[in-house]
């Protein structure tokens, strides 16, 4: 999360030279240089939107998490697992993963859905994708105790309408 707010400031202070600039260089008549700088405020501006939205998605995600944890192994049909140290939080509306997110229900039936979840005493395993692609994310929960447990599990159902599967306990 802390990534994708710096890259949405980084776009907003490029935003904002390339303003100043433009109107200094249209002040003082070298109008050529302010067309060049105001397609570069102009496709700033674009970056700066977009980078806004991620970061609504990643708060959002962020402040509804059920389960925060330190790294995931993601894994994906085809091709090789990949490990992701930095923090992964699983949310009502979605799951974080560093600055990468992927958020459920998002384009109604065909978009990204959350299909499984599978807890045991270690590990919590998500499955998600839409009809192209299917991903699966395992990771340590470090849930010590049953209702813990079962609290996530009734958060999960309760929010996403799929019933975990709890084994081991």
């Amino acid at each position: 999360m802390k990534l994708i707010r710096k890259r949405r400031n980084g776009y907003a202070l490029l935003f904002a030279a390339s303003i100043c600039l433009a109107v200094w260089l249209g002040v003082t008549s070298m109008l050529e240089v302010v067309f060049a700088f105001g397609a570069i405020s102009l496709i700033s501006l674009l970056l700066l939107v977009r980078q806004s939205r991620l970061l609504y998605d990643a708060t959002l995600i962020w402040d509804n998490r059920i389960l925060a944890v330190p790294s995931a192994l993601i894994s994906m049909p085809g091709r090789q697992m990949k490990k992701d140290t930095e923090e992964t939080v699983v949310s009502t509306f979605g799951i974080l993963i560093g600055s990468e997110i992927y958020r459920w229900g998002l384009d109604g039936v065909h978009g990204v859905r959350l299909h499984t979840a599978h807890i045991d005493q270690e590990r919590m395993y998500l499955t998600f994708g839409d009809a192209a692609q299917t991903m699966q994310v395992e990771l340590l929960h470090g849930m010590t105790q049953k209702q813990a447990v079962l609290d996530a599990a009734q958060k999960l159902w309760h929010e996403t309408g799929v019933r975990a599967e709890i084994t081991g306990w």
